[in-house]
């Protein structure tokens, strides 16, 4: 995930997405809305600074919280990079929650007007939060 730019004091930014952890909710090249400083609480998707790499950021759905911090998973089941690899999160790691997603227009293959209603249709999309996270702990 790379953050574009953000001003220290900015409320608001954009990040763009890299990599599937987060399938089928975000997919690689996805721009992300992100609420900097906004309160956060199991289900939401936010953006942490990675708790072994802290100069890289990624995106991960908040599952619940637990002694030492937050554990947090991808969307996508076969892919790793998350609490199960990494432990638990603390809190100063956290920078923000995902508020949208805006999915740019596919620059290959046929731009017939069907593939654009489509795209148009599904372009902007916000990112809610998964209120089902119980099950999806239990399931894993």
């Amino acid at each position: 995930m790379t953050d574009q730019g953000r001003e220290p004091s900015a409320l608001f930014g954009v990040a763009e997405v890299t990599g599937a952890s987060m399938v089928p909710t975000l997919r690689h090249g996805d721009q992300l809305l992100v609420h900097y400083g906004a309160a956060l609480r199991a289900g939401d998707v936010a953006v942490l600074r990675h708790p072994l790499q802290q100069d890289l950021l990624i995106v991960k759905r908040l599952m619940e919280r637990r002694e030492g911090g937050w554990w947090v998973l991808g969307d996508n089941p076969y892919a790793e990079g998350d609490s199960r690899v990494f432990g638990t999160v603390p809190d100063e790691l956290l920078l923000g929650r995902v508020r949208g997603r805006y999915r740019p227009l596919p620059v290959k293959g046929q731009r017939s007007v069907p593939t654009v209603i489509s795209w148009a249709v599904s372009a902007v999309r916000p990112v809610l939060a998964d209120r089902s996270v119980s099950r999806r702990l239990r399931a894993r």
